[in-house]
This record gives C-alpha cells, sequence and structure tokens, in this order.
C-alpha cells in the first residue's frame, strides 16, 4: 500500500485494506465495520484509490478521508450511516462528484467518511402510465433519460454534466439546468424520495402520487439540502411524452434587454412548448470557439449576444419559427440560423455547454451562478457589468446562462495583464461586489449550483437571522451530532 498515515503509524490490515491512525477514533475498528456491511473491495482507504473522491470537479477543494465507502443498497447505506453516528464519526455524500462548490469534498482533518453512491446505479421502475420513473441515488442523469426514452417518455431534467452527475446529486443540489423555463428544476420534477436520516433509519415514499397532503413533505427538506440533514438513495420523478418535433434556433440580438424582448414574443407565440431560452455573450461563445475547434458560430458575424431557443412542440413548428420572422420584423434579431437536423442542433448545443469547460481552458476563473427576476436582469448586466469594470480594470466578462427562468452564469475571466495568483486574490472582492448587486436586484447568490463551502460564509451575510436560525433548527432537530456533510450550507 502507498497510503500516507494520517498520525504517522499505519494499523493493522483488515482483509487487504489499511486503516490509518486517527486521534479519537479507532479507525481499525471503524473500517472493519464498514468491511462487513460492503466487503472489502468497497472500502478505500489507500489515499492513491481515494484520489478521486477528495477533490471537486474545479479542483478548488482538496480533502482527506478516514475512507471511502460504496455501498450498493439502501440497507448499506442505512448500516454505513448507524455505525458512524455510533462512533461520532462525519460523513460527506458524494454522487458523481461534478459539483461546483465544494459540497460533496471532505475537509483536511482525515476524520471524515466519503459515502459514494455510485454503486447504487438501478432503474427500479419506469411507469409510463403514471408517467414515472424511480431510480437510485447512484444512476447518472443520462441513465435514467435513457430508460425514459425507452419507454417512449421524456425525463427533462438536462444538464452539461448527465453523462457523469447522478440522481441523488441533482436532488442533492436542486439542479436546474436547461429545462427549468417548461418543466422546472429537481424539486418540481420529484414526486418522492427514499433517504436514510442521520441516525440510520429508512424513510421512504416512492409510490409517485401527486396528490399526499398527509402532513409535512419531508422530501422536499431533503432537496437541495446537500446532503446535511440526510443521504438520498432513490427517487421517483416525473415523465413526459416525448415531443414529435423539436425546434433549436440560434438568433443574434443587441444586449440582454433585447434578448428579454425577444423572450417575450417567445413566450407568445410558443407558448408552454417553449423549452430553453439561453443567452451567451460574445465573448463566451468566442473561448468555446477558441478551445473546442472546430466549434463555430453559426453566423457569419459577430454580435454582442446570442439566444439560443429550443421549441419542443406536438404539432407543427411553423408557429416556432414564425417567432424568428416576428422578432426581425421588430429589429430585435440581427440575424438568426436555425437547426434542421438533429446534428445541428446538437452542434448549436454544444456552444452553449462548452462554455464552462472552455473558460477553464482559458485559465482560472471567478464564477457565480446567480438568479434575479426576469424582468430586472438586464439592468443587473449592464449597472454591475459596469461596476466591475471600473473597479477592476481589464477583466472579462463571461456571461451566460439561463434567461429564461432568471438564472446566469456570471463569471469573470482575469485582465490579460494579470496573473492568475494575482487575478484569484481579488475574487472575496469581486465576489462581494456581484453578490451585493444580485441582492440589490431582488435575486439570489445561488441559483442552481447549491451553497456547498464555497458559498456559506456569503450564505451568511446575505440570510436574514431569521431564516438562518430556522435553517440551523432544522439541522439541529435532524442533526443533532452534526456529522451529514458538516461544513457544508451552515
Amino acid at each position: 500500500m502507498n497510503g500516507i498515515p494520517l498520525d504517522g503509524a499505519l494499523e493493522r490490515p483488515i482483509d487487504g485494506t489499511v486503516a490509518r491512525a486517527i486521534d479519537g477514533i479507532d479507525s481499525a475498528a471503524l473500517v472493519a465495520a464498514f468491511v462487513d456491511v460492503v466487503g472489502a473491495a468497497n472500502v478505500l482507504v489507500d489515499e492513491h484509490d481515494q484520489a478521486p473522491y477528495l477533490t471537486d470537479w474545479r479542483k478548488r477543494y482538496h480533502g482527506r478521508a478516514i475512507a471511502v465507502v460504496k455501498p450498493a443498497t439502501v440497507d448499506e447505506v442505512a448500516s454505513i450511516v448507524a455505525i458512524c453516528a455510533a462512533r461520532g464519526v462525519a460523513i460527506v455524500p458524494q454522487g458523481g462528484n461534478t459539483g461546483l462548490v465544494g459540497g460533496a469534498t471532505p475537509d483536511a482533518s482525515g476524520r471524515q467518511t466519503v459515502l459514494s453512491t455510485t454503486r447504487m446505479r438501478a432503474v427500479r421502475r419506469v411507469d409510463p402510465v403514471n408517467d414515472t420513473i424511480t431510480v437510485e441515488a447512484g444512476c447518472t442523469l443520462a441513465e435514467a433519460q435513457a430508460a425514459a426514452v425507452a419507454a417512449g417518455r421524456l425525463l427533462p431534467l438536462s444538464l452539461a454534466s448527465e453523462g457523469t452527475c447522478t440522481i441523488g446529486g441533482n436532488l442533492s443540489t436542486n439542479a436546474g439546468g436547461t429545462g427549468v423555463l417548461r418543466y422546472g428544476n429537481a424539486r418540481d420534477l420529484c414526486l418522492g424520495l427514499e433517504a436514510v436520516l442521520p441516525g440510520g433509519d429508512v424513510v421512504r415514499r416512492l409510490d409517485g402520487l401527486r396528490k399526499d397532503n398527509t402532513g409535512y413533505h419531508w422530501g422536499d427538506l431533503l432537496i437541495g439540502a446537500e446532503g446535511t440533514l440526510g443521504i438520498v438513495t432513490a427517487a421517483t420523478l416525473k415523465l413526459f411524452p416525448l415531443p414529435r418535433a423539436k425546434w433549436t434556433a440560434w438568433a443574434a440580438v443587441a444586449s440582454p434587454d433585447d434578448a428579454l424582448r425577444l423572450l417575450g414574443i417567445a413566450r407568445q407565440r410558443c407558448g408552454p412548448t417553449l423549452t430553453a431560452f439561453e443567452l451567451v455573450s460574445d465573448f463566451a461563445l468566442g473561448l468555446v470557439e477558441k478551445h473546442f475547434p472546430p466549434s463555430r458560430s453559426p453566423l457569419p458575424q459577430r454580435h454582442p449576444q446570442s439566444v439560443l431557443i429550443e421549441v419542443s412542440d406536438h404539432e407543427s413548428e411553423e408557429h416556432a419559427r414564425a417567432l424568428l420572422e416576428a422578432a426581425m420584423d421588430a429589429g430585435i434579431v440581427a440575424d438568426a440560423a436555425v437547426a434542421d437536423d438533429v446534428a445541428k442542433s446538437r452542434a448549436l448545443w454544444a456552444l452553449r455547454e462548452n462554455i464552462s469547460e472552455a473558460q477553464a481552458a482559458e485559465g482560472r476563473n471567478i464564477k457565480h451562478d446567480v438568479s434575479v427576476p426576469i424582468s430586472r436582469l438586464a439592468a443587473f448586466v449592464a449597472t454591475t457589468d459596469a461596476t466591475l469594470a471600473a473597479a477592476f480594470p481589464g477583466i472579462r466578462m463571461v456571461t451566460f446562462g439561463h434567461l429564461g427562468d432568471g438564472n446566469l452564469h456570471y463569471n469573470v475571466s482575469r485582465p490579460a495583464a494579470l496573473d492568475e495568483e494575482a487575478f484569484i486574490a481579488l475574487q472575496p472582492a469581486i465576489n462581494h461586489l456581484v453578490h451585493d448587486a444580485v441582492v440589490a436586484h431582488g435575486g439570489s447568490i445561488s441559483a442552481e449550483h447549491g451553497i456547498g463551502q464555497s458559498k456559506r460564509d456569503a450564505l451568511a451575510h446575505y440570510k436574514s437571522p431569521a431564516e438562518l436560525a430556522m435553517m440551523r433548527a432544522i439541522k439541529s432537530a435532524l442533526d443533532p451530532q452534526g456529522l451529514m456533510n458538516p461544513g457544508k450550507v451552515l
């Protein structure tokens, strides 16, 4: 074994694993208990084996763990949680580890256990009559989508990371994605949960009822709680009929204000068939073209902003196309390209979905996942852009996101003349300015990525004392030992 002990000495081998000596925790006994539940192959204590589970997707947070435990069933999860509760050992639940706020990364103490749900991948049931699908927490979003399609149904939750993100993580962060405008976020799509509470008890309601007024809706507490109140092990989600036609277009506009005018026309013309309405700044588009060749804008000329529109229809495409003609006649849209086949549609979506990776390839950046009322979005962008430019000359804004539901990824790239370390040192000041502007425009500092570690202190600053007290009371009631994902959210 190549593992480095946390306190110097390695404990005795247990079924092929190595337990580390940790002050105050009998790690050998703890690991042995884990092995009894899930088998030695599913208890990782070697640092090399643990490494993929100890760093977040953006490589901003790095932790250590007593063990990474990989249960395969809800009963195994319950047993692991009960073992940890009896010994006072904290648990960090983790799904696909695609989060952007450090919410699934253990701390540096080496006293926490990571519980990975990646072996819990079963699709338990697809019910096309009830329009529901029941899947386990470790099932990737793409796998759940494919199971729905195989039954002739649509699971509309859609994220750029859908090939690796998991249903449990989607629910624990109340993920949004590109279909919120029409279908809502993860909470809106969830009809029931199975979960393990901090003491090891299992709660289950997976029957897919759309009406159930029998007291507190405990599932809503767990959705968006980032594993701080319990561990989601399975969920029943809403399905929808597969659309007969899907129409995608890329439209050029002069400003976010014109994009909002286009949104008004799209809503009027397309109504509930309007599925996605995404804003992409020209600088964000340029980064994708630079780092993801041969990706190119479908339009021959550059424009300050672009909008990616998707309409899912059950009748025809005529009224969807008519909205672009109306917008051009009104002087809102300067040019547009329409995808007339699946490949072209995917190419347009790739321009949008590769922005985050392209910005990462450009260098370290400062991300903001914010939401403001749609009616105030253009004003937020204009005033905050100007304030940032005055305070930090030369910064470059990568602005994109789900304009149709008011959620922007309002990211900042470093000035060309500034080195990365000096730029990252500006992060607290930039965050404070952006978050103040968001709140001043009636918005939220986290729209869909969650709080995790990165926004925990900001949450304490922007939430009211009454809201924070209520959150702490719920946390204390459900997790009195404070063992569920400590250091996240609160």
